[in-house]
């Protein structure tokens, strides 16, 4: 099993798909590091020989950061809009979109689960 960034590659898939399972590479970004490492996309990870694996290690290191340096990257980013006291970091703050959607209604998955009623609400009468 080919292990790249700290990730184990799954064995059966392509290696244009597998090496989409580390954090910081997508499609394109894995096509251009097989294309720069000399490795067909159309090869399986269980195919590749050490040295190919090798390059492909290669390729990434000297591109940019990936799996842990990425997420601190990304976490120290969103620190310093906390801290700077921006709209972005306010947002990020309360657990709300930060990219302008409506949350008036949905935003769900951000807000979190649905609050419930007020337990000793009077209840309006009928006339």
């Amino acid at each position: 099993m080919a292990r790249i960034a700290g990730v184990d590659l799954p064995r059966n898939k392509y290696i244009n798909i597998a090496l989409t399972y580390i954090f910081g590479i997508g499609n394109s970004r894995a096509k251009a590091i097989l294309a720069e490492a000399n490795v067909e996309a159309n090869r399986k990870v269980s195919d590749l020989n050490e040295e190919e694996v090798n390059r492909i290690r290669t390729a990434i290191e000297n591109g940019s950061s990936v799996e842990g340096d990425l997420r601190k990257d990304v976490s120290m980013h969103i620190k310093r809009l906390i801290e700077i006291g921006s709209y972005r970091g306010y947002r990020h703050r309360r657990s709300l979109p930060v990219r302008g959607q409506r949350t008036h209604t949905n935003a769900r998955t951000r807000k979190g689960p649905r609050k419930g009623t007020v337990a000793n609400k009077k209840k309006a009468t009928a006339k």
